[in-house]
């Protein structure tokens, strides 16, 4: 990962079925990674549009506070037009945060339980 670098994938939830997120790193070194993420296609629930292209973004800071401890925090928001269907799911917003730390800091996803239930 390097500055600038923009990256595209593809997640699949039980829910919303496939959606394509875009991924940017804002910021990339050795003690400090940032990057952004915000929906590329519209996110459905049964057919219904809950959010339009880019507006799921959030934003996600990493940094290394000691040789085996790593700070992280986020900011999601999403847009004027956003469904009121999708609020209310905190435990969502939380496991896919905690499932975002593990993987960069090397934390089985087996390892422990979902962060929020």
């Amino acid at each position: 990962m390097k500055n600038g670098n923009v990256f595209y994938y593809e997640q699949t939830d039980n829910l919303a079925g496939e959606i394509i997120y875009r991924m940017t790193v804002l910021q990339a070194s050795d003690s400090r990674l940032v990057f952004s993420v915000e929906n590329v296609t519209t996110v459905r629930h049964s057919f219904i549009p809950l959010l339009h292209p880019s507006e799921l973004q959030s934003i996600y800071f990493m940094e290394r506070e000691s040789d085996n401890v790593w700070r992280f925090y986020s900011i999601v928001r999403t847009g004027k037009r956003a469904s009121r269907l999708i609020a209310g799911n905190e435990s969502a917003a939380v496991n896919r945060a905690v499932a975002f730390y593990r993987y960069f800091v090397g934390i089985p996803m087996t390892q422990e339980p979902p962060a929020a239930r």
